[in-house]
């Protein structure tokens, strides 16, 4: 499961990024109706994401709730989520099994108790960004807008092209 978790976590850092990327390149009518519910879908799993980051380390963190009262730029947002997924990239290189299954007491942001296992915090980390990126792709689609490509296997295909038997021509 580890090499597992880190193909996942590598791939949610270029699928945040391929998806940051585009939503940076919409002109000023298009920002206004996509990225708005972006920027909000987006905030809320890097809140989660780093809310389960301190959990994992059992260190506090300072949010009171998975949501942001106030939404940060773009900009702003993009240059967290992706340091957020590389610390989280080198976090998960750093575990090992045992460190993986061991089981932690926390309480969730609304102060109800929690118990899960690191494991089980990265792979709900993993899905929930997932869910979140699905959303703001769904929202791309209704306005007429191509999302990001973020597929799994496209990203393999980019991130190990050789090896693959693939060569990859970016524009």
């Amino acid at each position: 499961m580890h090499d597992t978790l880190q193909y996942l976590f590598r791939y949610k850092a270029w699928a945040n990024d391929e998806l940051l990327t585009t939503l940076a390149r919409f002109g000023a009518v298009r920002r206004l109706t996509i990225t708005r519910l972006a920027i909000k879908a987006l905030s809320h799993t890097y809140v989660v994401d780093r809310i389960f980051a301190a959990h994992m380390r059992r260190e506090a963190h300072a949010y009171t709730s998975a949501n942001l009262s106030e939404m940060p730029t773009l900009k702003d947002l993009s240059a967290d989520i992706r340091k957020s997924d590389q610390e989280y990239v080198d976090y998960v290189s750093t575990l090992d099994r045992v460190q993986l299954a061991e089981r932690i007491d926390f309480a969730f942001a609304d102060g109800a108790p929690g118990r899960m296992s690191r494991e089980e915090m990265l792979m709900h980390v993993i899905n929930h960004g997932t869910g979140h990126r699905g959303q703001v792709s769904a929202v791309m689609l209704l306005n007429a807008v191509a999302p990001a490509k973020d597929g799994f296997t496209t990203y393999l295909h980019e991130a190990e092209a050789s090896a693959r038997g693939r060569t990859v021509a970016r524009g």
